[in-house]
């Protein structure tokens, strides 16, 4: 696979680790479970270990590639770096020690700015201590109805330089979301067979309750269930047309 990526608000992918489980309703209809699949077919080598069907699915299985750790240290030019974009680099089974070879990688390459995003937010918050927090790393989980708002006060533990939430798909109104100490929001629909609807009136929330906090907002689509373009800004909603990015460190 590229490097490069297609993803509206980053540059590349990296994936040191691979596969996944599903664990809340964003992940029912998982973009990375349906590609794995594929190259696993292709007999791509990343991708042949299978998971547990119940949760997982062909080439979907955890795995760790130690030799993956070397690719950011060949990219010439600076770049934002989308990680484990295949899986969830804070998985139970992903070891701690291979977490912190990941970290060091990010702190050893200070021209990237790297973007880690985990629906494993207890565990995030659990080892995050045991960490170091190097100034480009940003940390953020994935926020898809009012039943994971938990994770977002477990992000709120970790010394990272920016904190940020992807409520992508976004599945539902979230009342009652707390953006103290978020410096960035990424807003989403669900796009792809089966996709479910999202209300642009709920992101329209979002975006004016991440003004009030002082809080950069991400529009990066509306859903393929959206009457128009759903990826195309343009036609947008005007109120929906804004995708702002987090200063370096976006809260003291």
């Amino acid at each position: 696979m590229s490097d490069r990526s297609s993803i509206e608000w980053t540059e590349a992918t990296w994936n040191p680790t691979t596969g996944c489980d599903r664990v809340s309703s964003g992940c029912d209809n998982c973009y990375a479970l349906t590609l794995a699949k594929r190259l696993k077919a292709m007999g791509s080598a990343k991708y042949q270990n299978d998971g547990d069907p119940r949760t997982s699915g062909p080439g979907f299985g955890l795995t760790v590639h130690a030799d993956a750790l070397t690719v950011p240290y060949r990219w010439k030019s600076p770049r934002t770096v989308f990680v484990n974009s295949m899986s969830d680099l804070f998985h139970a089974r992903v070891p701690l020690d291979f977490v912190r070879r990941v970290f060091e990688v990010m702190a050893d390459t200070p021209q990237h700015t790297y973007q880690v995003l985990t629906k494993r937010a207890r565990r995030l918050r659990q080892v995050a201590d045991r960490l170091e927090w190097p100034d480009n790393v940003w940390m953020g989980v994935s926020v898809e109805t009012v039943k994971e708002l938990p994770r977002v006060d477990d992000l709120r533990r970790v010394p990272a330089a920016v904190r940020f939430l992807s409520c992508e798909p976004l599945l539902g109104p979230l009342d009652g979301l707390d953006l103290d100490r978020i410096g960035w929001v990424i807003i989403g629909g669900e796009s792809g067979p089966g996709a479910r609807p999202m209300d642009p009136a709920w992101a329209a929330d979002l975006v004016q309750l991440s003004r009030r906090a002082g809080c950069a907002p991400f529009v990066k689509q509306l859903g393929s269930r959206w009457g128009g373009s759903h990826k195309d800004i343009k036609t947008f909603p005007a109120d929906l047309r804004v995708r702002e990015y987090p200063a370096k460190r976006a809260y003291a």
